[in-house]
C-alpha cells in the first residue's frame, strides 16, 4: 500500500466513523466516567524496506485500521506510540479518527516510569499506546501490578487492555485482532 493510498484508506475510516459507520464490540466500549482504559497493542506488521526504521506493511496498513475501527465508538483521549515508523503509523488513524495527535514517547523509557506518567495524566477515558514486542508486555504489566508473558517476533495481533473501574480493581484482558 502506497502512502497516498494509506492516507486515502485513512479519510475514509474518519468519514465512516464521523457518520458511525463502524461496530464496536463490548471489550473495546468507551470507559464509562471515572474508569479508565488502556489499550496496549504492538507495532502493526512491517515492510521490509528499511532494516532500521521500516514502515508498515500493506498487512500492517489494514491491522492499523482495524485498532482505529475497535476503537471507533469509545472515547479516545489520547494515543502515544514511539517514535518509530511502523508504530506512529500504527497510532495514526486511530489518531485522525478521534481528532488527536499522536504523543511520542521514549521506547527506552523503563516501563513503570511510563506507566506512572500515564496514569498520572489520565484519569479516566481510554488510551491507546502502540509499543513493540519488547516493550507492550512490560508497559502492560507496569500499568496492572501484573505478569503479563512475553510477546513472540512474529506477533502482531495481541490486544491487551488494562482496565482500572471506579473502585481502583484493575483488570487485564488479553485478547486477539
Amino acid at each position: 500500500m502506497t502512502l497516498a493510498t494509506l492516507r486515502e484508506t485513512i479519510a475514509a475510516l474518519a468519514l465512516s466513523v464521523a457518520i458511525g459507520g463502524c461496530t464496536t464490540s463490548a471489550s473495546t466500549a468507551a470507559a464509562p466516567v471515572g474508569e479508565m482504559v488502556f489499550v496496549i497493542v504492538r507495532h502493526a506488521e512491517k515492510a521490509a524496506n528499511d532494516p532500521k526504521d521500516p514502515t508498515l506493511s500493506e498487512a500492517g496498513s489494514a491491522r492499523a485500521l482495524r485498532v482505529a475501527e475497535r476503537l471507533s465508538k469509545a472515547q479516545v483521549s489520547s494515543v502515544y506510540a514511539t517514535g518509530y515508523r511502523r508504530a506512529q503509523q500504527t497510532a495514526a488513524p486511530t489518531a485522525l479518527a478521534h481528532r488527536l495527535e499522536v504523543r511520542t514517547y521514549d521506547a527506552s523509557m523503563p516501563a513503570t516510569v511510563f506507566a506512572t506518567q500515564l496514569r498520572t495524566a489520565h484519569a479516566s477515558g481510554t488510551v491507546l499506546v502502540v509499543g513493540h514486542s519488547n516493550t507492550v508486555p512490560a508497559i502492560a504489566a507496569a500499568l496492572c501490578g501484573c505478569d503479563v508473558a512475553p510477546m513472540r517476533e512474529d506477533e502482531y495481533d495481541r490486544w491487551i487492555r488494562v482496565h482500572t473501574d471506579r473502585n481502583g480493581t484493575i483488570t487485564l484482558e488479553e485478547e486477539r485482532y
